[in-house]
């Protein structure tokens, strides 16, 4: 099971590496084009590419730091690295996105006699196809490996490509008289960048203090009651190592049973768990009914 979880994160490094190139010559292009077109909108879909540029990087890093073994300092090893680098990250993308939106709303009061170019709106178009393709290749990796990180990652490449179609929409729309439209198209933008920000944050720090989910602890309970030999089920907790479950359960057992029988009822618990929900640690307490 170990050999298997370093062997996914090696893996997950492609989605990262994947998003991190798509980011950046589309943040390029945005910024370029935006400048040129004079579009308020693009420029903040680049600097919102951008912020992204420095999330996939953490996970990355992350992802390469969780690789690491166990240490003297880390005596269960450096699995939370890649939690620990997206909430940095998330601190970026919120002063990023706060720039964005302030700018964008100065720009309401200052600029709004004159419509982008429109080859900032096929930019947009274009920069959304190619998100949306990136987005279901990191939804497959991450399916296909377990792994939350590269999920939130394809679910960010999603939200990207939807922002660039509100900037592809913005910008038409200034087209036809409304030139207010594409700077308020970046405050839309701006908003997304914070969200995105605060709902990095969010879940990082929900792991770092061994937050769960309590639908997924109910049906690891399930599991552990349907096991042959097990009686009750006296405590269960759970935590996250980076995309590794460790689950801690008290089972209940016959009181008659010898050392051996209490050992293998516990042993099946584990194998139960791993198989059934792909946890990688469990640890069994055996206690007498």
């Amino acid at each position: 099971m170990e050999e298997q979880a370093y062997l996914d994160l090696k893996r997950g490094e492609r989605g990262a590496i994947i998003s991190i190139i798509a980011y950046l010559c589309l943040s390029s292009l945005k910024l370029i084009i935006g400048y040129i077109a004079n579009s308020e909108a693009l420029k903040a879909d680049g600097f919102n590419n951008a912020t992204d540029i420095i999330a996939s990087i953490a996970v990355l890093i992350g992802l390469k730091l969780s690789q690491r073994p166990p240490d003297d300092d880390h005596p269960y090893g450096h699995w939370k690295s890649e939690t620990v680098a997206s909430m940095a990250a998330s601190f970026i993308m919120m002063g990023v996105g706060i720039q964005v939106t302030y700018q964008a709303i100065s720009s309401v009061f200052n600029r709004l006699e004159e419509a982008p170019d429109l080859i900032a709106a096929w930019t947009g178009l274009f920069s959304a196809i190619v998100m949306y393709f990136v987005y279901r290749y990191n939804q497959k990796l991450a399916r296909k490996i377990n792994s939350q990180s590269v999920m939130a990652a394809a679910k960010d490449n999603l939200s990207d490509a939807w922002v660039s179609i509100g900037t592809f929409v913005g910008i038409i729309g200034a087209q036809f008289g409304l030139p207010w439209l594409d700077p308020i198209t970046a405050i839309i933008v701006g908003f997304i960048i914070c969200k995105t920000a605060w709902e990095i944050f969010r879940d990082a720090s929900h792991h770092l203090t061994d937050g769960f989910d309590q639908k997924l602890l109910d049906s690891y309970k399930d599991t552990i009651i349907n096991c042959y030999g097990v009686k009750g089920v006296k405590d269960i907790k759970a935590r996250n190592y980076g995309n590794n479950v460790v689950v801690d359960t008290v089972i209940l057992v016959n009181s008659d049973l010898d050392l051996k029988e209490a050992h293998d009822i516990a042993t099946e618990v584990e194998d139960e768990l791993m198989k059934e929900h792909s946890v990688f640690d469990v640890n069994v307490h055996v206690e007498p009914n």
